[in-house]
């Protein structure tokens, strides 16, 4: 029996590369082929671009969209490529909370797909994502205790989906000694755990040692040459600014405190 494997078939050059890039780091096996050619009987899920889908002929075709919602795609080609476990069971989302944090989805105790979000509040642009690729699948969200400001951004990002939303014990569940992303991994046990279910939004609560702590986390990351405000620390833990723009924010009012270059002096001319 011959292995199941994706079908490229699109005629555009930048996300051919981009698609067979990544099938090949996830050691995916594929084939190449133009849209309107005959699908080979081994393939299991076609990838194309929404313009070209209309020319392919095959029951499971999957869109790829220009919005970058990759995560859901990469989860939809392995549940295509595995399609094992019950139809109507639950998608468990874990996330491990944090400035960036990491994200599992597990079908039927099977890893879909695993990463790392760019911001708390991606959370809720992943659970679209994941309802857009599963329609017919219903989303459990699992987010982990720790890292209680990160924790409920993730939470106030989450509850308007509509979704069950539960707060797992994350204690034991980062590993040590590992390659891949520890939040990523983190988040698969922290998927697989059931905690208390969240009713409704939280309240952001931001302390005086939270501020310190990301003053210090900013010194660390200028070098040591400066630290950013305290206001916009809060901003930062709030979400309103990211770290990186706070840093910038904060290395241009330290080159201007700076001032321009003094004249320069001779130091063979006696005093």
């Amino acid at each position: 029996m011959r292995q199941r494997c994706v079908a490229l078939a699109t005629l555009d050059a930048v996300l051919y590369e981009e698609l067979a890039g990544e099938l090949r780091s996830r050691h995916i096996p594929c084939v190449s082929v133009l849209p309107g050619d005959r699908i080979p009987a081994q393939v299991a899920v076609v990838l194309t671009s929404p313009s070209e889908a209309p020319r392919i002929s095959h029951p499971h075709v999957l869109l790829v969209q220009p919005d970058g919602e990759r995560a859901a795609l990469w989860a939809a080609v392995e549940h295509a490529l595995h399609p094992g476990g019950s139809p109507s069971s639950e998608l468990l989302i874990g996330i491990d909370p944090g400035p960036r944090p990491g994200y599992a989805v597990l079908s039927d105790g099977r890893c879909l797909a695993e990463g790392i979000l760019e911001t708390p509040e991606a959370a809720a642009q992943l659970g679209h994502h994941l309802g857009r690729r599963f329609p017919s699948r219903a989303l459990r969200f699992r987010v982990g205790s720790g890292d209680r400001v990160s924790r409920d951004r993730v939470l106030n990002a989450l509850v308007p989906l509509r979704h069950p939303v539960e707060v797992v014990d994350e204690r034991g569940t980062t590993p040590r000694g590992h390659r891949r992303p520890r939040d990523a991994i983190a988040a698969r046990a922290i998927a697989r755990g059931r905690g208390r279910t969240v009713r409704g939004p939280t309240t952001l609560s931001i302390t005086p040692g939270d501020i310190a702590n990301l003053q210090r986390v900013s010194r660390e990351g200028s070098h040591g040459q400066f630290t950013i405000p305290r206001a916009e620390a809060d901003r930062v833990l709030r979400g309103e600014l990211t770290l990186p723009e706070a840093l910038e924010r904060g290395e241009q009012r330290y080159l201007r405190g700076r001032g321009p270059p003094g004249p320069p002096t001779d130091s063979s001319e006696s005093s």
